[in-house]
């Protein structure tokens, strides 16, 4: 006889005592404060005069007792950080709408029983987990289809994400087969189905996938280094790596000259800038973040 059927409830069922909520409590809040500390640095120093950071040595500040927004101004003024925002915002978007299409159809088509060829398409989806191209061949690959110089060097060699396509077939799978069949009865066909049942009935998930493809696109780095040339094409994460390790170049010390702004201002102020965008699209898709993920790989 389980506990539950002779009327005993299990230890992790019982309602928590005021020393554990305490402890939860506790814990929460040290966990929260670890998070928020760097970020609320960051956002100080940013904030930060000239003659205030030379008070506390060019190093960083946390609450600055005269807060301006002059390390932005200097920032944006140039003209580089402005413009490779810009070229993030449209590989963002473009990136994540080309994935979200891919994506979808291709994770509907493998989730359909009766689709020609289907297993073994699974077969080479899956297998790119066990055989990831290298370095040398990707680089190879861009080169000989002319995408090296090119924006689309960004997207379509990270078009599809294998993970995401099982989650979208899962999650495909898990919908009721006569939903399907009542359509098909009434005559309509694959595309009618796919567009008037199955995307409606999983915004979440897409949801959810949408958000892994934005984030990808937007921390693009290492691709834009190799791929492109030409530093007018940077992104902004290769724009934050020259700020922060390289001294942001000619662009970035004519700032500092000009605005009188401290080095640690100017990095704190593209870092904020290259994080905040991406990080407010999280609080409209939290919502969807769980269903979508769980149910997909709660179903398949």
């Amino acid at each position: 006889m389980s506990m539950l059927s002779a009327g005993i409830r299990p230890p992790w069922m019982e309602r928590p005592t005021p020393l554990g909520r305490t402890a939860k409590f506790v814990v929460l809040a040290i966990v929260v404060l670890v998070v928020l500390y760097p970020f609320g640095l960051a956002v100080g120093t940013s904030l930060t005069g000239h003659e205030e950071s030379i008070a506390n040595g060019g190093s960083y500040v946390l609450f600055p007792s005269h807060p301006t927004l002059d390390a932005y101004r200097a920032v944006l003024s140039g003209g580089a950080v402005s413009h490779a925002v810009l070229v993030s915002v449209a590989i963002t978007l473009a990136g994540t709408l080309l994935s979200l299409i891919c994506t979808v159809f291709l994770g509907y088509g493998l989730s359909r029983k009766d689709l020609v060829g289907g297993k073994p398409i699974l077969f080479m989806v899956l297998g790119t987990f066990l055989f990831a191209p290298g370095m040398i061949p990707s680089y190879l690959t861009v080169k000989e289809l002319g995408l090296l110089d090119t924006y689309a060097a960004l997207i379509v060699p990270v078009l599809v994400n294998t993970f995401n396509v099982i989650v979208v077939r899962a999650f495909f799978q898990g919908l009721p087969d006569e939903l399907f069949d009542a359509a098909k009865i009434d005559g309509a066909s694959e595309w009618r189905v796919l567009f008037r049942i199955a995307i409606p009935l999983s915004k979440a998930v897409i949801a959810v996938i949408g958000l892994f493809y934005a984030v990808s696109y937007w921390n693009t780095f290492f691709n834009a280094i190799l791929y492109l040339n030409d530093s007018s094409m940077y992104p902004i994460q290769v724009i934050l790596r020259q700020y922060i390790f390289m001294g942001g170049g000619p662009a970035a010390s004519e700032q500092l000259i000009t605005h009188n702004v401290p080095a640690s201002s100017i990095q704190m102020a593209v870092l904020l800038i290259a994080m905040i965008p991406i990080l407010a699209v999280y609080p409209f898709l939290q919502k969807y973040f769980v269903k979508g993920v769980l149910t997909g790989a709660i179903k398949g």
